[in-house]
């Protein structure tokens, strides 16, 4: 027989049942969309896992607005803001309110409100969003902005699920801060240098300021690698300075997007914006290895303790 207590009971699961549905709807989206960062979550302990995921998620959710699937959903690029427009109205809501109808954005309002960020970084995220609908070329001021709307930012995010419970003062440590903005911005500037081909030819997109890759050429390329180089650094200064499993699990980021970086330094230039470099699941499990045997150098503290 079910009693009113039983039914009062069964009410009050339903929103941690419906927290979990949304979070495994996050976690299908990284497994299906990124084995990199997929890999690499795997490593946090559950509840980080969870909210990188949802951040993840999230991101990939609303890249997708800007980057084929709306277009190819039928919707023009004014109908492609609206929608755009919307799902940043829902994230705040959520953020606010605690809830979402889309579990994608409930996944993530979670994480927000537990590990402690909102407006102040989710509205530089659909600010760079936008700007896919409304530029095709950058200049060195708006290259600055999008990158870090669109990458640094999503730093800044992860930086807060690996360090709320640790207590740290995220936003005010400069050196933490820093770290996650440069890291953001090397993954970012890499899967550009990955994506020139696909970026221009499909979507008529041109995001390094004065490149053009029907002038491509090696010395270009090795500026860019270089950038990205410089940027790497500055985030392995900083990664010792984490949480034991956050440590781990961005150093194995930092050491795969390093490996894609060298090796798209060792791609011919007119190869490189015909194709797509990838890191081999081979080199993947050795990086995998090496990081949690402590021997990236990403991976140890100041001092050599753990």
């Amino acid at each position: 027989m079910i009693t009113e207590h039983h039914l009062h009971r069964d009410r009050s699961a339903r929103l941690p049942l419906y927290d979990a549905t949304a979070e495994a709807a996050s976690g299908v989206v990284i497994d299906r969309y990124s084995t990199s960062f997929g890999l690499a979550s795997r490593l946090l302990r559950k509840d980080a896992r969870e909210h990188i995921r949802n951040v993840y998620a999230l991101v990939r959710v609303a890249d997708e607005v800007v980057d084929g699937p709306a277009t190819e959903a039928g919707l023009d690029r004014d109908l492609a803001r609206t929608v755009l427009d919307e799902l940043e109205r829902d994230t705040e809501r959520a953020i606010e309110l605690g809830f979402s109808t889309n579990p994608v954005v409930h996944a993530f309002a979670r994480s927000a409100r537990v590990t402690g960020f909102g407006p102040e970084l989710t509205r530089p995220f659909f600010a760079s969003m936008r700007m896919d609908l409304d530029r095709t070329v950058h200049d060195d001021a708006s290259f600055r902005e999008y990158v870090y709307g669109s990458a640094e930012v999503v730093g800044l995010m992860c930086l807060r699920a690996f360090v709320y419970r640790a207590g740290r003062p995220t936003f005010d440590d400069a050196v933490l801060v820093d770290g996650a903005r440069a890291l953001g911005a090397a993954f970012q500037k890499v899967n550009f240098l990955r994506d020139l081909h696909a970026d221009f030819e499909v979507l008529g997109r041109s995001y390094f300021p004065g490149v053009d890759i029907r002038t491509f050429d090696e010395a270009t390329k090795a500026r860019l690698v270089a950038d990205v180089r410089a940027d790497l650094d500055r985030a392995a200064m900083t990664i010792p300075l984490l949480p034991r499993d956050a440590r781990h699990a961005v150093g194995l980021a930092h050491a795969l997007f390093h490996e894609l970086n060298e090796r798209i330094d060792g791609t011919p230039a007119a190869k490189l914006v015909a194709t797509r470099v990838r890191v081999p699941n081979p080199v993947k499990a050795r990086l995998v290895a090496q990081v949690l045997s402590g021997r990236g150098p990403a991976t140890r503290r100041p001092g050599g303790s753990s």
